[in-house]
């Protein structure tokens, strides 16, 4: 069952509980598909190439928070719409333009909530890339328990080459799926890698023709529901217990540092060359 987003953004309809036969709540801008005990989420913005707004986030938040208490859904596909953006991400420099210093941080607060209470799940969480995974949006598939890619698919934090660095939780999570030192080369230099970079990085499980991945991730996704809810539950608790105190302590200092990056003369440099179309002049202050 398909139900598509109306009314107001980022609320839900209630008209009854999220269930196997009253289907999940909507919201606008993300679409929900219920098959059993898997339910796929998809960003639906295709004309903003799927970009991640506070009442997209702010209705992702409320969709996680449906899941955190579904007793019934056992596995959540994650995935943009289209074919050419998963999503572009929360910011760039031309959206950052439009918003005050405040109102971005408040953006990216609503995304780390949103993120960890994703990662916190107890369904297993399988991001499907579609496209393009951007900044933000590379951020969110890092709080996604499995990634799958399709043949076209890049992942890039570019965000060090406008001054900043990744404040959702890329240099939190990126670590643990491909190495210290090749998450620092990725977040620091901003590269764009594909696909087959991802699969041979372990980023992505693994990499699917284009038009077969979503099919692919939900056929993943109801192999996991078939199994037993205590075995997938349990294991994915044991999983997060083992790196639970680092991962807090990271967290807590990627806020702190991303907060005043914000003010810093360094981010301001690096979106009025981004405009200016010149090489940015950063000083590290």
């Amino acid at each position: 069952m398909t139900r598509r987003a109306t009314g107001s953004p980022g609320r839900a309809e209630r008209g009854g509980e999220w269930g196997a036969t009253s289907g999940p709540p909507t919201f606008t801008d993300v679409a929900l598909q219920r098959d059993g005990r898997v339910v796929t989420i998809t960003i639906d913005r295709p004309a903003d190439q799927n970009r991640l707004t506070h009442e997209v986030l702010r209705g992702l938040e409320a969709i996680v928070h449906e899941l955190a208490g579904d007793a019934e859904t056992q596995a959540v596909v994650l995935t943009g719409r289209g074919a050419e953006f998963f999503s572009m991400g929360i910011l760039d420099p031309t959206v950052r333009a439009s918003y005050t210093k405040e109102q971005i941080l408040e953006l990216v607060r609503t995304a780390n909530r949103m993120y960890d209470a994703l990662e916190a799940l107890p369904q297993i969480v399988i991001a499907a890339l579609n496209g393009a995974a951007r900044a933000g949006a590379a951020e969110l598939s890092l709080a996604c328990d499995i990634r799958l890619a399709a043949a076209h698919a890049t992942f890039a934090l570019p965000e060090a080459l406008w001054g900043g660095f990744p404040g959702a939780g890329g240099p939190v999570r990126l670590p643990a799926l491909v190495g210290r030192a090749r998450a620092l080369e990725l977040i620091c230099t901003g590269r764009q890698i594909d696909a087959s970079e991802m699969e041979r990085l372990g980023l992505a499980l693994s990499v699917h023709p284009s038009d077969r991945l979503i099919a692919d991730a939900q056929a993943l996704a109801a192999s996991i529901a078939a199994s037993g809810p205590l075995a997938t539950r349990g294991a994915k608790r044991i999983v997060t217990v083992r790196d639970a105190s680092g991962f807090s302590a990271a967290r807590a200092l990627s806020d702190a540092l991303r907060h005043a990056l914000e003010w810093s003369r360094d981010v301001d440099e690096g979106m009025a060359a981004h405009r200016e179309g010149r090489t940015p002049r950063f000083i590290g202050r």
